[in-house]
């Protein structure tokens, strides 16, 4: 059976390295976000780097997940101290766990303060993909699909919530996650 994979990217408004409290505050809540996700139903696993890595994004060992990029909008710093972004690369069972866990809990709370965080773009923040269920996702995979839905809208190849695709690339629904419908009629 497939794994889908999600690619998030997001342009912080200040570098990582910055001690303000809001750029503290969302570094801090991190750590308690990944694990409550990695303990929900349909998660498999996430880009981590190496553990004896250090340094900017840039520089990690990120193993089988690949060599890190980022999108070719991305114009801020790539050391330590300019940094200024925040992604994911994870593998799910399925849209509709991903989706329980990314819109509930300690993630749905920091989603409500994402405008704090990040900088508002004309660029999607998140991208969608089926894998076969012995591949990795390389963080290259997911800025190319990202670009690809930027580039294209959403298709088999890259998707959203709002517009799923079961790995067979039919159009899907998934409940609670999709366009709104006139109610009106």
């Amino acid at each position: 059976m497939p794994h889908l994979a999600l690619y998030t990217f997001g342009v912080l408004k200040s570098p990582l390295a910055d001690p303000a409290p809001l750029t503290r505050e969302f570094h801090d809540s991190a750590d308690p976000i990944y694990q409550e996700i990695s303990r929900h139903p349909g998660y498999l696993a996430r880009a981590e780097p190496a553990p004896v890595a250090r340094g900017a994004h840039f520089d990690l060992d990120w193993g089988a997940w690949g060599e890190f990029t980022v999108p070719a909008w991305y114009d801020r710093g790539r050391t330590v101290e300019t940094t200024a972004l925040a992604t994911t690369l994870s593998l799910w069972t399925d849209l509709r766990p991903a989706f329980d866990a990314l819109y509930n809990g300690l993630h749905r709370t920091a989603l409500n303060r994402r405008y704090d965080w990040f900088e508002r773009t004309a660029h999607p923040s998140y991208v969608f993909w089926w894998v076969a269920d012995d591949a990795i996702p390389t963080w290259q995979d997911g800025v190319s699909r990202l670009e690809h839905l930027h580039t294209h809208d959403a298709t088999p190849h890259a998707f959203t919530f709002h517009h799923p695709f079961t790995p067979d690339g039919t159009p899907a629904r998934t409940r609670g996650a999709g366009p709104k419908r006139d109610r009106t009629r």
